[in-house]
């Protein structure tokens, strides 16, 4: 079975063993239709139902069954959340999920090997690439439809324009 990460436990909240959790989605609304989350412990996951999902700004406060006091929750800070890959919708057109992204080769559109994807970050108003190219220098591609010109998940690779200024 594949999962994908869906957030971050950063601290508690509270005397009663609620999380806060830093989202990896947009919607964070999509907790809500969770039953059960996994946590990433050092080599195994543990499923935790979820027994109250609230907001706070723009993180997540969960109540997981067996964790009833502060003291239980903080021994899960910076542990990441998962779920199954197969429980989530399918997303759009030209959106991917970061797991899926991240390891894809990019390409120039004239076949030139920039790098890996190493890392995705939003920025506001578009996500940003992180590629580490073979010397181990990162070059920063927006996300954006002028630059990014295919997504082939399936042969893992991303083929980008180089526009003026880029790199």
């Amino acid at each position: 079975m594949e999962y994908i990460e869906i957030g971050q436990i950063v601290n508690t909240n509270g005397l009663k063993g609620v999380v806060k959790v830093n989202p990896f989605t947009d919607d964070i609304s999509k907790f809500e239709d969770l039953k059960y989350v996994y946590i990433q412990l050092k080599n195994e996951l543990k499923k935790v139902k979820i027994e109250q999902v609230r907001y706070n700004k723009n993180q997540v406060l969960l109540k997981l069954e067996g964790i009833d006091s502060i003291e239980e929750a903080e021994k899960y800070r910076n542990f990441y959340l998962k779920t199954e890959k197969e429980s989530q919708e399918d997303l759009g057109e030209d959106t991917y999920y970061i797991v899926d992204l991240i390891g894809l080769d990019v390409y120039s559109d004239k076949n030139e090997y920039l790098g890996k994807i190493e890392d995705v970050f939003p920025t506001g108003s578009n996500d940003v690439y992180v590629v580490k190219d073979n010397l181990g220098k990162q070059i920063l591609i927006p996300a954006i439809a002028d630059v990014v010109k295919e997504v082939d998940l399936k042969n893992k690779k991303m083929i980008i324009n180089l526009i003026p200024g880029l790199i």
